[in-house]
């Protein structure tokens, strides 16, 4: 009788503990789902925003003006909404920044995946993770203060301002994010791959561009988006190095503006909210979202069509 019992209150016992387990992975299960999808609202809520308040703006301008229109001068009497040379300041510092960041972040990768010894990885990580912590506004006045006489020096008609040396401290700024994720993927890769490279004779350098790399594809191409999303984004650097000019120019080595940069020019200045100066933020903030959106489809289709060949 007493044996029954006992066995009773031991299944009785394990019921308990598995219910309580099972609630316990619920609870578990339960955060991280709404830690999921408050990142999904909160991205929504940005999008409904800058769409709500960039089709005020749209009431005003055309979007064929806004698109077309070679000159952006909308806080001066002879208004023009034209968003290209904004555009066009974004995507030539961003170019620069990224001429800079995403070779240099590789090489340091590949050293630090590959042929760096244990100590000397032990030590170069956290300096380039320290590289990626000093603010912006820092790197800015190093580009302007630092870097552009530098330049000038090599280019003697560089002006005081220019997207160039904006470009190459952003691209500075940026190698931390890019060597660090690709070496995390690098690493990744299973040692198996390595050494059948090696026992086929391939040298550590074929092993890592012609093995690890390809093997590794999926995870590089997100630290090169993170590194072009950067670099789209970044506001400081360019707003102290670059002029703030809306110039619309193709030529690095001139001063102009990008979007992030007016965005703060607008928003520190004393422009009524509602007014069709201070709506402009709305519109060039959609038009940046956008291009980070293609960036990043982009940069999907290509991991994709990766993964099926790897």
């Amino acid at each position: 009788m007493s044996d029954e019992l006992d066995k009773k209150t031991n299944y009785a016992g394990r019921l308990g503990y598995s219910y309580r387990r099972n609630l316990h992975e619920r609870f578990i299960e339960a955060i991280l789902f709404l830690s999921a999808f408050l990142s999904v609202i909160i991205m929504l809520s940005i999008v409904v925003m800058l769409v709500k308040e960039s089709v005020v703006f749209f009431q005003y301008v055309s979007l064929w003006e806004f698109l077309t229109d070679t000159q952006w001068t909308p806080l001066f009497d002879d208004a023009h909404y034209g968003i290209l040379p904004l555009v066009a300041g974004t995507v030539v510092s961003s170019a620069v920044a990224l001429m800079v960041a995403l070779p240099l972040g590789t090489i340091i990768a590949i050293y630090l995946s590959e042929f760096a010894p244990f100590a000397v990885r032990e030590v170069a990580k956290p300096f380039l993770e320290l590289l990626g912590g000093i603010p912006t506004v820092v790197y800015g006045y190093f580009a302007l203060l630092f870097v552009t006489p530098l330049l000038q020096m090599i280019f003697p008609e560089l002006p005081g301002f220019s997207l160039l040396s904006a470009g190459l401290v952003m691209g500075i700024m940026i190698i931390p994010y890019v060597s660090s994720m690709t070496e995390d993927a690098m690493r990744a890769v299973p040692m198996h791959l390595r050494e059948g490279s090696y026992a086929m004779g391939a040298t550590r350098f074929q092993t890592a561009v012609r093995v690890v790399m390809p093997a590794a594809f999926s995870g590089i191409a997100a630290a090169y988006i993170l590194g072009i999303s950067r670099a789209v984004g970044e506001t400081m650097v360019v707003a102290i190095a670059a002029g703030m000019q809306p110039n619309l120019t193709w030529n690095p080595m001139e001063p102009a503006a990008t979007i992030t940069a007016y965005i703060v020019q607008v928003s520190l200045g004393d422009l009524p909210h509602g007014s069709i100066g201070y709506q402009t933020i709305f519109a060039a903030g959609l038009t940046l979202l956008l291009m980070t959106l293609v960036f990043n489809i982009i940069g999907h289709l290509l991991r994709k069509r990766y993964r099926e060949i790897y």
